[in-house]
């Protein structure tokens, strides 16, 4: 993603109890039909026991809408490099980090989403404290200097109280913001500086090197391994962007390393290598944890590769060597991100045309499909479509029309305060009107058991907490059709955090439902309130 402070990228530049079992996956396009996933038959309603917990039983074909996909992902990357998101900016006190902290996470909440992406490595530095890289300037002001706690326990319990994935986001390459200043001791850099590549006023590790690729994955196997993470993101930076046009110093790796590729092709399988090796040790170390990257909007321009998009903007494939198409092709990431933060229309890059090539690059993998969203660009002048507030929600309204587009995250935290133009009012409002579970990171192997004890009393709807909960689903159903009350998020009115009292406020009468859903993102049968 573009970071404020530095240059913008050339192309911004240029240019119920029960039998019966509910799916946990549900097809979101027009009219689609709901999935069955392990339905059996389902308990006799009566009008006795209508007033007690029951299976909901789904039927057959359940029509959901487009407009209320009951998995979607909702997301916000909160940047720490250049203090662009939190701390505001460094030397905070601990209280005052939190406390900045808290108040990104309750705008998240605000505005229905449900997980996070955030900075923990912006530079080979850490925001948590770690044995192999030193504490982030980003944090005190200065590299290497101890905040006096450690922030990753809290930044991820506090968001997942309120419900909220919590992804760890890694830069791989990036070993010091500048080649100018002193590392500190005991700096991987400083001690292997062998590592390096000093280019165009920045310090980089080598990608060619095997080391390098080891100590990414270690450093990242080692957070996945002390801390509650949900997953692991890379942004998209890898080798370097086009700049002043100097050559990256990576002859004598490519001499020892190339075995007859083309430096290109060399680069491109290196970065492939360390996606693959990442993704492996992310999946060992935590079963249950997704790794994916949010790579540059532009794979490949169809004047290059008729597999290309129709498209003119620098291309990831040939500028900075990521690969994406070979990602999915080989499995190596559970989803893409694409940043896609161009708009509609826009000669070299427009958001329809990418939104369907990103599409089609993923149908039929397992790999699922998220757009990154520029919030920061809302109300940009320099661009005449971002001064429009319904530029935005019109991405989201032409997602619906691709069912591999899985959700969105937006650039940057900072936004959900600015809220620009008041895009995320009117985003609430056409798009997340009712909230939505995220996307299942994993299939359960064993069937979730449905909430007991549900019950409804005046306006307080409470349940017993199940072990293993990470929230609840609350579903509303006015009439007395049920067999469909949560195909889709129409009836869904709040997801309950298990850290939070098992229990919701009712705002209107009705048949109310509940489910269990856990860490993975799997739901149970749901249960009706007696």
């Amino acid at each position: 993603m573009t970071e404020r402070g530095q240059v913008i990228r050339p192309l911004i530049a240029t240019t119920v109890a029960a039998a019966a079992a509910i799916a946990a996956a549900y097809t979101f396009g027009p009219d689609a039909k709901a999935e069955k996933a392990g339905r059996t038959a389902a308990a006799q309603k009566t009008g006795q026991q209508q007033a007690k917990a029951e299976a909901i039983t789904a039927a057959d074909a359940c029509t959901t809408s487009v407009k209320y996909p009951k998995r979607q992902l909702r997301g916000v990357w909160i940047a720490t490099v250049h203090n662009l998101d939190w701390p505001s900016k460094p030397g905070l006190p601990p209280d005052r980090q939190k406390a900045e902290y808290v108040q990104i996470l309750d705008n998240a909440v605000k505005r229905r989403l449900n997980a996070v992406f955030f900075q923990v490595r912006p530079a080979s530095d850490a925001i948590y404290r770690s044995s192999l890289e030193p504490w982030s300037q980003w944090l005190t002001g200065t590299p290497g200097k101890d905040p006096g706690w450690d922030p990753l326990p809290f930044l991820v319990s506090e968001a997942h109280k309120r419900g909220l994935q919590f992804h760890a986001w890694f830069n791989p390459y990036r070993a010091a913001d500048t080649a100018a200043s002193p590392l500190p001791q005991g700096h991987p850099a400083r001690l292997h500086p062998e590592w390096t590549v000093k280019h165009e006023g920045k310090l980089y590790y080598n990608p060619g090197l095997p080391q390098v690729r080891d100590w990414v994955t270690k450093v990242v196997t080692d957070v996945v391994k002390r801390y509650d993470v949900d997953g692991v993101h890379f942004d998209d930076y890898f080798y370097p962007y086009p700049g002043r046009g100097t050559r990256f110093a990576d002859q004598a790796a490519y001499k020892k390393y190339g075995k007859g590729l083309s430096l290109a092709d060399w680069r491109r399988r290196n970065v492939n290598q360390l996606v693959a090796q990442v993704s492996q040790a992310v999946h060992a170390a935590k079963p249950y944890a997704v790794f994916g990257i949010s790579p540059f909007g532009i794979w490949r321009n169809k004047a290059q590769d008729p597999s290309g998009s129709a498209t003119t903007g620098m291309s990831a494939y040939d500028s900075i060597y990521a690969d994406a198409k070979a990602w999915i092709k080989a499995g190596s990431v559970d989803y893409v991100m694409p940043q896609l933060y161009w708009p509609r229309g826009f000669a070299a890059a427009d958001y329809a045309v990418l939104a369907k090539w990103w599409a089609d690059a993923v149908k039929g993998t397992e790999v699922d499909l998220y757009i990154g969203q520029a919030l920061y660009r809302v109300g940009a002048a320099d661009t005449p479509a971002w001064t429009k507030a319904g530029e935005l929600p019109a991405h989201l309204t032409l997602n619906r029309r691709y069912p591999e587009i899985s959700g969105d995250v937006y650039f940057s935290a900072a936004q959900l305060v600015r809220n620009p133009l008041g895009v995320l009012d009117r985003i609430v409002k056409e798009h997340y009107a009712r909230p939505a579970l995220p996307p299942v990171l994993r299939a359960s192997s064993t069937p979730l058991v449905a909430p007991r004890g549900v019950k409804a009393s005046g306006a307080k709807l409470t349940w017993q907490a199940q072990p293993g909960a990470r929230a609840y689903g609350v579903y509303r159903v006015a009439g007395k059709d049920v067999a469909c009350a949560t195909a889709d998020a129409r009836n869904l009115v709040a997801v309950v955090p298990a850290s939070a009292a098992p229990s919701y406020t009712t705002s209107r009468p009705g048949t109310y439902y509940v489910t269990t859903i856990d860490r993975l993102g799997n739901e149970s049968p749901a249960t009706r309130a007696s």
